[in-house]
């Protein structure tokens, strides 16, 4: 280096020149030795399009950045193969010294976007946390708050999202700040800090009064139904203190901010929601259900329990298979949810849905005992021999599934019919026998008043379906309960008429008619 015709400009691998390694090393001295050369060339980049200027910038080495600085010959503005400036990488790296260094130079351009994302500066700042520097470039009016990425997020979206409150509040210093710009999923900055818990940074926004509190994001959620969602009650309480804020708007799936906490089981935001006179509680989704149906879905009985106190909810609102709050707690055997809502007084426990399916005949095709039990208790004056739309009572339905201890509470009620048939003829000792349902088959046989021997339209019995079957217990238990034939009194004795031949083309094929 001592000799005047060294070539101090040639290139290792890495694309890196003898001054670039000294300003990586920080090296103050060397650089300055090798700026003194004539053909020392300042903006040579390495293989990744970094020139001195901007790996000083990146490192922070304020000293040299101000060293190369002082060369006319420098470009404060060159990019990297990712479209980034020394002052990108100066204020990424939160180099606030090497930042006011850079602004010195008049003909610095503050506004480039990067190449990846089309960031500037101000939003690398932003994003990264580093207040001062986001204050320093805010100082210099060409620098535009508003500058969107190409995800069309601006520095103050950036710095909320990150929840970066003293960045929030620096930007919103700027009376050119534009607070409701909407970034990625057209969610603006307040719903990011909504959404994020950044309960302080949504009470600075909502302090000014061109904030927009019930922009929808590409979902249709706003801000309340962000924190509605997620839980958080400093934030929902702020939103709610804004006078124009709307309770009500439902997303794209119909869902408002109270069902959204119910579904979730946020009760201190289901409380507030509900102490308010314009939150109508009975605000269905797209499939018609209320908060009041998703709570006793997913089993938040407190959720349920508050609901219910609040005497505008209507508890026989059905969704669009005519199925009622009550209709799912029993078909779901919650049955917490099923007593607060039969104590609620006007709940139907006798609505059915769009197959004539009620409480009662689910809770027996799922065989919940407890819940047939709580159903058909008197104050409820629940109808045991309502039918479905196939004709099939909740006895032949238990009889069916083979829940003996759910047909055992049916027959202990005197106003059970046993007999009734569905539309194919079937009664539910029928259908126990084809079935193979033995413990069912004996507690219906112990009814006194139950016909073994009602056919089918088919024409067959209990019993041929036992024997076709190969049920020999069931067999054996049928055929000691047959009906017996009352003896013809002796002077009334008649002649009977003599049997027809068979019929040779008549055969007993009815009895495969039936799997």
């Amino acid at each position: 280096m001592a000799q005047e015709q060294a070539d101090v400009s040639p290139h290792t691998g890495s694309g890196l020149t003898p001054l670039s390694w000294a300003v990586i090393g920080g090296h103050e001295a060397v650089v300055k030795m090798l700026l003194e050369r004539d053909d020392i060339n300042l903006n040579t980049a390495n293989e990744l399009g970094c020139s001195p200027l901007m790996i000083a910038a990146c490192e922070g080495h304020e000293g040299i950045v101000r060293l190369l600085l002082e060369r006319w010959d420098v470009n404060p503005n060159t990019q990297n193969e990712y479209g980034e400036t020394p002052l990108h990488l100066a204020a990424s790296e939160g180099h606030e010294g090497v930042v006011k260094t850079l602004l010195e130079r008049s003909d610095i351009n503050l506004s480039i976007p990067d190449g990846v994302t089309s960031a500037t500066p101000l939003f690398r700042a932003a994003w990264e946390g580093h207040e001062g520097i986001v204050r320093i470039l805010l100082e210099h009016n060409d620098v535009n708050p508003n500058t969107e990425d190409e995800y069309g997020q601006t520095p103050l979206f950036g710095a909320t999202d990150k929840g970066h409150e003293g960045i929030v509040k620096a930007l919103l210093e700027r009376q050119d700040i534009d607070p409701n710009i909407a970034g990625i999923y057209s969610e603006t900055p307040l719903f990011r800090a909504a959404t994020g818990g950044h309960e302080g940074i949504v009470k600075m926004l909502l302090e000014r009064n061109d904030v927009n509190p019930n922009i929808e994001n590409k979902y249709g959620q706003t801000p309340l139904f962000g924190a509605a969602c997620m839980g958080y009650e400093g934030v929902a309480k702020a939103l709610l203190e804004r006078l124009n804020v709307n309770p009500n708007t439902a997303c794209r799936c119909g869902e408002t901010p109270l069902f959204r906490a119910a579904k979730i089981g946020h009760e201190g935001i289901l409380k507030m929601l509900l102490e308010r006179s314009d939150v109508d509680p009975n605000t269905a989704n797209d499939d018609g259900e209320t908060p009041l149906f998703t709570a006793t879905w997913l089993r938040k009985e407190e959720a349920v329990k508050m609901l219910l106190e609040c005497r505008d909810v209507n508890p026989n609102m059905a969704n669009i298979l005519g199925r009622t709050p009550l209709f799912i707690a029993a078909w779901e055997g919650h049955e917490g949810v099923l007593k607060m809502l039969l104590g609620r007084g006007d709940a139907n426990p006798n609505a059915a849905d769009i197959d004539g399916e009620t409480p009662l005949s689910r809770a027996a095709e799922e065989g919940y005992e407890r819940v047939v039990k709580i159903l058909l208790r008197e104050r409820y004056n629940v109808n045991p021999n309502t039918a479905n739309s196939f004709g099939q009572t909740p006895l032949f339905i238990a009889a069916r599934k083979g829940h003996e201890r759910v047909v055992k509470v049916l027959l202990d009620r005197s106003d059970i019919n046993p007999n009734i048939a569905d539309s194919s003829g079937e009664t539910p000792l029928f259908v126990a026998a084809r079935k193979g349902r033995k413990a069912a088959v004996e507690k219906l046989l112990g009814r006194a008043d139950v016909n073994p021997d009602i056919t089918d339209l088919s024409g067959e019995t209990p019993l041929s379906q036992a024997l076709e079957r190969g049920y020999h217990a069931i067999v054996k238990l049928l055929s000691t309960h047959r009906i017996p034939i009352p003896p013809l009194e002796s002077n009334k004795f008649t002649t009977l008429p003599s049997p027809e031949p068979p019929n040779p083309d008549q055969h007993s094929s009815k009895r495969f008619r039936r799997i």
